[in-house]
């Protein structure tokens, strides 16, 4: 499967992905999709710089599809992520304007 890089914001605990240029976006959209071991390993190591300059933690490599030309999570743990809390839809991300679809 393909992938992307997931993780939390050290700021203020938002679930973010790892954008092209090494941007951590809120938005699963923007996600830099790996589908090869090559463009695995370079997220990776960005993830990594990062987690080392204490922008990120839960650094993590994740399944995805992309499904009517969105990026969706292969496990539930991650489609609630990147959605928000399933309790609460007027919170997180699923409150904002434009929708998080992963879910």
């Amino acid at each position: 499967p393909m992938k992307i890089l997931t993780a939390n914001r050290l700021i203020d605990g938002e679930v973010v992905w790892l954008a092209a240029g090494n941007v951590w976006a809120t938005s699963i959209a923007e996600a830099e999709i790996a589908d090869d071991k090559a463009a695995e390993e370079a997220l990776e190591g960005a993830g990594k710089v990062a987690l080392l300059n204490n922008e990120v933690v839960d650094v993590a490599l994740i399944d995805v599809a992309v499904v009517d030309g969105e990026v969706r999570p292969l496990r539930l743990r991650e489609r609630i992520r990147a959605a928000g809390p399933t309790n609460r839809t007027d919170l997180g991300k699923q409150a904002r304007p434009r929708a998080v679809a992963a879910a």
